[in-house]
């Protein structure tokens, strides 16, 4: 059995997030028209003023002690009312259909209930696909579903209330 942890990043492990951010976008170059830069890396500017609001709040995911991924919560919300969003979310594809994301969510839901939002761009089939299963094992079927256009993507986000699972 794994042992899997959401790990609170701390100001120092900051650049490891930063790092593996070229993993998150070379996995979205499938879907999304992205492309390296002249020195073979994706062009990603240093998030300092996202890391430095209040309501960011990073964590790397482990996985017997070892770096599986990523994920971020902040308030770049689209509903009023709403108080958390997941900014990224990124496990590694060795770690992917082991369960690692859905302990990962709930275990982040848990931690912070309240109104939350969650959505994908409706392009990657995976993450359509694992969110179309998680968020109504999670939510016990209560959510809202909307299809609205972000940054010029269409994207299906998930709109509910959480305050505790026994997925957990």
């Amino acid at each position: 059995m794994l042992s899997i942890e959401l790990h609170p990043a701390q100001r120092d492990e900051l650049e490891c997030i930063e790092n593996l951010m070229q993993f998150y976008v070379y996995d979205f170059s499938e879907w999304l028209p992205l492309k390296f830069g002249a020195h073979g890396f994706f062009n990603i500017q240093p998030r300092t003023d996202y890391w430095r609001k209040a309501s960011t709040q990073p964590f790397l995911i482990k996985v017997d002690g070892d770096i599986a991924g990523f994920v971020t919560i902040d308030d770049d919300v689209r509903f009023d009312g709403v108080e958390y969003n997941i900014g990224y979310f990124f496990v590694s594809r060795r770690y992917r259909g082991r369960g690692v994301g859905t302990f990962i969510v709930s275990a982040l839901l848990n931690k912070f209930p309240g109104q939350w939002q969650i959505f994908h761009i409706d392009a990657n089939q995976p993450a359509r696909s694992f969110w179309a299963k998680v968020i109504p094992a999670l939510t016990q079927g209560e959510f809202t579903r909307h299809q609205l256009s972000i940054d010029g993507h269409e994207c299906t986000l998930f709109k509910f209330q959480f305050s505790g699972n026994p997925l957990r």
